[in-house]
C-alpha cells in the first residue's frame, strides 16, 4: 500500500517549491505524506 499516492508527479510538481529546504535530519517522500493527510481528511480521524 505504501505505493499509492493520491498525487499525481505533476501535481507534486506544482507543490514542491512550497516544501521546505532540505536541511537537517532526513525527510520522509513528500507524496507519501500528502497522501496519509488526504485519507485522513476524506475519512476523519478516528
Amino acid at each position: 500500500m505504501h505505493d499509492l499516492f493520491w498525487l499525481a508527479d505533476e501535481q507534486m510538481g506544482r507543490l514542491r517549491p512550497f516544501f521546505p529546504g532540505r536541511h537537517g535530519r532526513p525527510r520522509v517522500d513528500d507524496r507519501r505524506v500528502l497522501s496519509e493527510i488526504v485519507v485522513i481528511n476524506r475519512n476523519g480521524l478516528r
